[in-house]
């Protein structure tokens, strides 16, 4: 039914025309006959060419019936059903579609330090002579060891498929050494990805850390981030993909957080 809908669409100007020439036809006998009615003088022919009035009057109702036809077929028919065909398509693609699943290779977990047990009984400690050489380990602040994620961190930015996907830093990664950026970077017509940092050291803009030429479409290594040269604080970590016309196509951003390096004990002599 729609392929006759739309094929009475793309021909209505033809049909305009022929109905039109049907009309002029059929007003043209209509004329004839309303003058043989006037004009003959035997009831038989007269009432011949009242059937043939008539008979061409009705054709001309029906030629500006069917040409009324024709437009609302071509205005408002075609176009609705146009309409419902794409809304159709659009949502069969939603239900075919597939969740893209970012690609992992099992929980993330680093070990912490365990907390020293406050319920253990505190036995006498015998302080050493003056003449012994002691150590003595200045106690501090157990520190965060990196890896280990910070709740309450703000949401990510991007990273809804692989195409530009960080696994680490994570989000909300507390960082205080080298560590090892992974994740995959890659997009039809790929020609690079870059690394960037904003944040207290950065006055708040995007400083590039690295870049990358080669897709990574499976997850490894992107690059390398030493925390050293920035201040400690909050900072955005971001990864962008550009296609060969240099238009970004994916991007993924997380926060992390930068610290000084765990301090170790000082032996002290005596």
């Amino acid at each position: 039914m729609s392929n006759l809908i739309f094929l009475i669409e793309q021909v209505a100007i033809g049909l305009y025309i022929l109905i039109g020439v049907g009309i002029i036809m059929f007003w043209l006998r209509w004329r004839v006959a309303r003058f043989d009615v006037r004009a003959t003088r035997f009831e038989l022919e007269r009432d011949f060419a009242k059937f043939r009035r008539d008979n061409a009057l009705t054709l001309m109702v029906l030629g500006v019936e069917l040409a009324l036809i024709v437009f609302g077929i071509q205005r408002i028919v075609a176009p609705t059903v146009r309409s419902d065909q794409e809304l159709e398509r659009l949502i069969a693609m939603n239900n075919s579609e597939t969740v893209i699943e970012t690609p992992s290779d099992g929980v993330f977990i680093t070990p912490t330090r365990p907390a020293p047990l406050s319920n253990l009984p505190i036995e006498p400690v015998e302080l050493p002579r003056d003449n012994e050489f002691s150590v003595f380990v200045t106690p501090t602040l157990t520190p965060t060891p990196v890896g280990t994620i910070e709740p309450n961190a703000p949401s990510v930015y991007g990273c809804d498929t692989p195409n530009a996907f960080l696994q680490i830093p994570a989000n909300g990664m507390r960082v205080f050494q080298v560590i090892r950026v992974a994740g995959t970077a890659f997009v039809d017509d790929f020609s690079s990805y870059k690394l960037e940092i904003s944040g207290p050291t950065t006055l708040n803009t995007f400083w590039v850390i690295d870049e990358g030429s080669i897709p990574i479409d499976e997850l490894g290594t992107l690059s390398q981030f030493n925390p050293d040269p920035y201040a400690e604080g909050t900072y955005q970590f971001q990864l962008t993909v550009f296609d060969t016309t240099r238009e970004l196509k994916a991007s993924c951003m997380v926060t992390i957080y930068l610290s000084r390096p765990i301090p170790t004990p000082t032996p002290l002599g005596g």
